[in-house]
């Protein structure tokens, strides 16, 4: 064999072996930090995301955004904790911990914070939280992140009392003292701008990305809503990755993106306020 041949079967040898080595990497999440990163939306939130993928900031990151809309969060969540979605921006942390409790083998891990987006208590029939009669029917949501946090905001009103052993994922049994006797009626949280409107629901919780879709302004159509204080931290929105994928530093890119100036004032302008920006480090929300 000639030299020249050698040389040849070395060098293709060695493209093969580094081949190889870039597919393991891959495989094990060590080599994903590509350019173009897929966002997994819903809703409103994937406007926000379109409008980000078309800035020259984002180009000026050195990425590109692709952006997926869905329309039902656990088939998200299971498709970015399979990385056949890098990343997801829909959800609220107590959202996401309740899917990971879920998960026996996909976990999904976070890579910052976007805002809260208060959840209200909507009523077709009352005007004020004190006007809802004794013995009334109100409607929850049937997912147990949400039943929680609108049981805590039915909490914050006064209307019920929670047990002390009350937590993100807890429900109807977990209320210590209901003194108007309301009787409480699971749904499935996207139907509540047209529950609002049958008879016999005095109120429904309705979370604000089902609201704007229902044309309802959480700030002004709500009898009560959700602040931004400790008790509402579980219900933070979140940008969300598979586990492996946490330490991603083109992903962590899409966080400084979301909380820029230009990007703030459209969310702003867009939906009137309502989606409350929070730019907190990750662990603030296991505090």
């Amino acid at each position: 064999m000639s030299k020249t041949k050698k040389l040849v079967i070395t060098g293709v040898a060695i493209i093969f072996a580094l081949s190889a080595i870039l597919i393991v990497r891959s495989q094990n999440g060590q080599g994903n930090n590509k350019n173009e990163i897929t966002v997994g939306s819903i809703g409103s939130d994937a406007q926000i995301w379109q409008y980000i993928a078309k800035l020259s900031e984002t180009k000026k990151a050195g990425i590109s955004i692709k952006v997926k809309n869905f329309t039902d969060g656990v088939s998200l969540n299971t498709a970015t904790a399979q990385s056949k979605i890098d990343v997801n921006a829909f959800q609220s942390y107590a959202y996401l911990v309740a899917y990971n409790k879920s998960s026996a083998k996909n976990k999904l891990g976070v890579l910052g914070t976007t805002y809260l987006e208060p959840m209200g208590i909507y009523s077709s029939q009352y005007k004020k939280i004190s006007e809802i009669p004794d013995g009334a029917t109100i409607a929850i949501a049937n997912n147990a992140a949400n039943t929680a946090r609108g049981l805590r905001l039915l909490e914050k009103a006064g209307l019920i009392t929670l047990k002390s052993s009350f937590g993100s994922l807890s429900g109807t049994n977990e209320i210590a003292s209901n003194p108007h006797h309301f009787k409480f009626k699971e749904i499935d949280d996207t139907t509540g701008p047209r529950v609002i409107k049958d008879n016999t629901i005095a109120a429904a919780l309705i979370g604000n990305t089902v609201a704007l879709e229902g044309k309802l302004n959480v700030l002004k159509d709500s009898l009560f809503h959700e602040k931004i204080d400790q008790s509402t931290k579980d219900n933070i929105n979140v940008l969300a990755t598979a586990k492996k994928n946490q330490s991603n530093q083109n992903y962590k890119k899409l966080i400084s993106l979301y909380h820029s100036k230009k990007v703030q004032k459209y969310i702003q302008s867009k939906f009137d306020g309502t989606k409350l920006e929070v730019k907190k480090p990750v662990g603030y929300l296991t505090k």
